[in-house]
């Protein structure tokens, strides 16, 4: 049974690393379950025991991508701001080639909602819930969004400066939008 479960991790991992060789390389549109298949050296066969196709195989990826950022986040989370917001974008830029791809396909519309809803999930810790009567849906949303924008924007590098000004702006922003949301609240 032991080496069962070697040889399903073996297969997973080679067909993992050549995809994300071939998505850095090639771009996700580019990318054939054929082409993975003869790069990982496996059988059409056994990337279908593991895989439905190349956007299951990307959404398990970033799933995977998605629990370590969430480590990060619970690591950090006792981090002020802008520090903890230091911690996250340092990951993105760990992996920028990584995310770089996703950001510039044009078939990658579920990696944007997966990393949107981690970002609004986590967001939504940091909004003051202090009162009931206030919904602040429009808030996280905007939040959200502008984060994702400027991640996508930083790992695609249009933006000057270096990831520490980056994360740094972002916290702050972030950590101001959020007081002045909850002074707004509390002087109405």
């Amino acid at each position: 049974m032991d080496n069962v479960d070697r040889r399903i991790i073996k297969s997973q991992k080679a067909i993992q690393s050549a995809f994300l060789t071939m998505l850095i390389e090639d771009g996700f549109d580019e990318i054939s379950v054929k082409k993975i298949t003869e790069t990982a050296d496996v059988g059409r066969k056994t990337f279908y025991l593991h895989y439905i196709d190349k956007y299951d195989l990307l959404d398990t990826i970033v799933n995977q991508r998605l629990e370590e950022l969430a480590e990060i986040c619970e690591q950090k989370k006792d981090k002020g701001f802008i520090e903890g917001t230091i911690i996250w974008f340092h990951y993105f830029e760990q992996h920028k080639a990584f995310f770089s791809a996703l950001f510039a396909s044009k078939s990658t519309v579920s990696f944007r909602d997966q990393l949107l809803g981690f970002i609004m999930d986590q967001l939504i810790k940091k909004i003051d819930k202090s009162d009931p009567e206030k919904d602040n849906e429009i808030l996280l949303k905007f939040l959200s969004m502008a984060t994702l924008g400027i991640v996508e924007s930083y790992v695609l590098n249009q933006l000057k400066g270096s990831m520490e000004l980056v994360a740094t702006e972002v916290g702050e922003l972030i950590m101001q939008t959020i007081s002045l949301a909850g002074q707004k609240n509390s002087s109405t």
